[in-house]
C-alpha cells in the first residue's frame, strides 16, 4: 500500500513538472494563440515556477511518505484550492477548454485521494 502510494505520487508529480516546462517555454500564448496581455503571460510564467516548487515538495515527500502527513496535507490543500480557483473562474468568466476541465477534475479528486491514502499508511 505504501509502495503503491509512492509510485502513484511519483507519476502524479510529472503533471506539475510538465506544466513547468510548458509554462516556461510557451507561456500563456499556448492557451491563446491569438495573443495574450504581457502581464498575463508574465503572471502565467511566474505560476509555472510555483509548479516547480510543488513538484519538488512532492519529490521530498515520496521517500518518507508515512512520516510526511503535515506536508502532504499542505500540498493537497494547495492543489485543491487551485481547483477552487478554477471553479470561481468558471462561474465568473465562463467554461474553459476541455483540457482545463480535466485539470479541474484532477484537482478536486486527486488531493483527497492522496491525503486519505497517506493517512492510511501514516507512521507519524
Amino acid at each position: 500500500m505504501k509502495r503503491g502510494l509512492q509510485i502513484a505520487l511519483g507519476l502524479f508529480s510529472l503533471i506539475p513538472l510538465a506544466f513547468v516546462i510548458l509554462g516556461f517555454t510557451s507561456g500563456a500564448g499556448r492557451l491563446s494563440p491569438g495573443g495574450v496581455a504581457i502581464d498575463l503571460d508574465n503572471q502565467y510564467r511566474y505560476f509555472s515556477g510555483m509548479y516547480l516548487a510543488m513538484t519538488l515538495l512532492i519529490w521530498h515527500i515520496i521517500p518518507s511518505i508515512g512520516k510526511q502527513g503535515r506536508l502532504m496535507a499542505i500540498v493537497c490543500i494547495g492543489i485543491f484550492v487551485g481547483g477552487v480557483g478554477r471553479i470561481i473562474s468558471m462561474m465568473t468568466v465562463g467554461h474553459p477548454s476541455q483540457t482545463q476541465m480535466v485539470a479541474l477534475s484532477i484537482e478536486m479528486v486527486a488531493p483527497i485521494v492522496f491525503f486519505l491514502w497517506q493517512r492510511a499508511v501514516a507512521t507519524d
